[in-house]
């Protein structure tokens, strides 16, 4: 098979493959256990930089782990602080951003994202992203606040003008209720 229709979260890193190059900034808005942290630092390659947010200090921790055992920690910026607050952190324009709406795999599953600190991140990150630059939003409708941040997140994205931004909505229609689903928007 040439091409095989995989996850939300296969679409995200594809795209990001093809978004991100050597020495580009880029900023992974919720870094969990590090995955996309160290998929976005192989990414930027020893010029590039990644600034990470997570509001749980054992998100902090597994992910320096993670890029200091990968010799990656210093392409990565760590922010044990919300998303929210992203735009104050990043002053240059990025290539990428990422979201993993949700909660730290592994861990207090009534931590998660909320949709009041999403929104002002996803605001925060359109205006952070250069001509040509991606968001990536992966959300997780399988649970109260994911689909309630899901719902959220297609009006948003839906209203955002054509001339600035293309606005692509994955979801699997055969995967069922609460099966992960891909936002992707390209500032033009």
């Amino acid at each position: 098979m040439a091409y095989e229709l995989k996850s939300a979260r296969y679409l995200a890193a594809d795209i990001l493959r093809r978004a991100v190059a050597p020495g580009d900034t880029v900023v992974d808005a919720t870094m969990g256990n590090g995955h996309d942290t160290l998929f976005l630092c192989r990414l930027v390659g020893e010029q590039g930089r990644v600034y990470a947010f997570d509001v749980q200090e054992k998100a902090v921790e597994n992910t320096r782990k993670r890029l200091a055992e990968a010799g990656m920690l210093d392409r990565a910026v760590l922010f044990c602080q919300g998303h929210e607050y992203m735009a104050a952190q990043v002053k240059e324009p990025v290539a990428a951003v990422v979201f993993n709406l949700g909660w730290l795999p592994g861990g207090d599953h009534s931590v998660t994202t909320r949709w009041e600190t999403t929104r002002q991140a996803v605001e925060g990150a359109l205006a952070l992203l250069r001509p040509g630059g991606m968001l990536v939003i992966c959300a997780y409708p399988g649970h109260a606040e994911g689909d309630r941040e899901r719902r959220a997140l297609a009006d948003m994205l839906s209203s955002l003008p054509p001339q600035q931004f293309n606005v692509l909505w994955h979801r699997f229609l055969n995967a069922g209720p609460g099966a992960p689903e891909c936002f992707a928007v390209q500032r033009q």
